[in-house]
């Protein structure tokens, strides 16, 4: 995710972008640690349209169908809520069984360093999740003792895939004659006609994701595999005045000069962005296929999307993780709720709501909008084209990220200026070997 979510994917806020609407429960009481074997709590921050959301539903309905007197306790939480106080929740008696959390060294890979989670490698080869995940999902459940995401122990479990796309208001582009993009010369064209007919044509918010995986994006139009992996697996020095970076960073900044990004959008959040899409204000939205679902629940428009033209490299990875706290009180049921939600049953059903399922039955998935969704991220799987998210590699970049580009919105900072703060946060998070 956004981290952006998230980030990664989000990160990144909740990755179905829903982390202000969301209800944030708070747990306590009595329930709080049950070991009785009858209770089972759940926490995950998927919005209720998501297609995660739904399919994890149906999973509760068949957990509780198949545990005669077990009752799941779910607990609604919000992206940025569990982002920052997941170490202290973990490392209380209050920590749940089973929850969703963000994947990335920043994250995951940090808690498992902190003796946290759960080490779920024994459990993933018995139940046999290893052979239904691929090696570009898989990259991100497992992390070395310096908390490194790719190899070394599994502590989470994703059951579906991500990747950010472009989507686009197909009748505003025919109100305005505008044919869809099918390259980036043809992208900006369409984005000047917008802005000359008075329409801020890029959805786009500064205080959480999207701006910068707008921002990352255009780096990676410029950069290859090896550049990511200096980036998200330190194999190599990462400069961020490098070509990807710099043209990155003066691209986007131009891209505010240029009205395709408003300046007002420095505090705006993800939810905000979302809502400009569905809400027809906005014809173009870059960000995460966590928003699928939700907008063919709520857009009453025609609507499309394309992945990013002219690069073989986007966003994306496996989705937001299963993690089981280490202090979990019911980890056996833990491990039963997982097995459920990568059965084939829950992963068709994933895929046919618009979610990018990872061991479902592609004869099964039927809408022809989830085919799709589909054979893109296939598509970008087959090419290694999944570059993650830019605030994985170092704890705290999210918050960085978010800073330094809301300069880039509000023209407060200069591009390099901007580049020289990422290369000092980076370069102090990065672990030392």
């Amino acid at each position: 995710m956004f981290t952006a979510r998230r980030n990664g994917r989000c990160m990144m806020i909740a990755a179905a972008g829903l982390a202000g609407a969301l209800l944030l429960t708070s747990c306590g009481g009595s329930e709080s640690g049950s070991s009785d074997g009858k209770t089972f709590r759940l926490w995950h921050y998927e919005g209720p349209d998501s297609a995660m959301a739904v399919a994890w539903n149906a999973a509760i309905e068949e957990f509780e169908a198949t545990h005669p007197g077990v009752t799941v306790k779910f607990e609604e939480k919000g992206f940025e809520q569990i982002q920052k106080t997941a170490p202290m929740v973990l490392n209380s008696s209050d920590a749940p069984d089973l929850m969703e959390y963000n994947k990335g060294n920043a994250t995951a890979g940090l808690l498992s360093t902190q003796g946290l989670l759960t080490d779920l490698t024994a459990e993933v080869t018995k139940r046999g999740w290893d052979k239904k995940i691929g090696a570009g999902v898989r990259t991100t459940s497992q992390y070395d003792a310096n908390g490194v995401m790719g190899t070394g122990s599994w502590y989470g479990v994703p059951n579906y895939a991500e990747y950010t796309m472009v989507f686009y208001n197909k009748d505003l582009f025919k109100q305005h004659g505008i044919a869809e993009p099918t390259s980036f010369d043809e992208l900006t064209a369409a984005m000047d006609k917008f802005v000359a007919e008075g329409v801020t044509p890029l959805a786009s918010a500064g205080a959480e994701y999207p701006a910068q995986q707008y921002l990352y994006q255009l780096a990676l139009s410029k950069a290859d595999r090896a550049w990511v992996d200096k980036y998200e697996l330190y194999k190599g020095r990462t400069d961020f005045h490098d070509a990807a970076w710099t043209y990155g960073a003066e691209t986007f900044a131009d891209w505010v000069k240029k009205g395709y990004i408003s300046e007002k959008s420095s505090s705006l959040k993800a939810e905000d962005a979302g809502v400009s899409f569905i809400q027809g204000k906005s014809p173009i939205l870059f960000s995460g296929s966590w928003w699928y679902g939700r907008f063919k629940s709520e857009a009453t428009f025609d609507w499309g999307t394309f992945l990013w033209p002219d690069t073989g490299l986007t966003l994306g990875s496996g989705g937001n993780l299963w993690v089981v706290p280490k202090g979990a009180k019911n980890k056996e049921l833990a491990y039963d709720f997982i097995d459920i939600t990568m059965s084939e049953k829950i992963q068709n059903l994933l895929g046919n709501k618009g979610g990018v399922p990872v061991a479902a039955d592609p004869a099964a998935i039927t809408d022809p909008q989830a085919k799709s969704l589909i054979a893109d991220f296939n598509t970008l799987a087959d090419r290694d084209g999944l570059a993650f998210y830019p605030d994985w590699p170092v704890p705290g970049f999210y918050d960085v990220l978010v800073s330094e580009v809301q300069k880039l919105i509000t023209g407060s900072a200069k591009p390099d200026a901007v580049l020289d703060s990422l290369q000092e946060a980076y370069d102090k998070g990065v672990p030392k070997t």
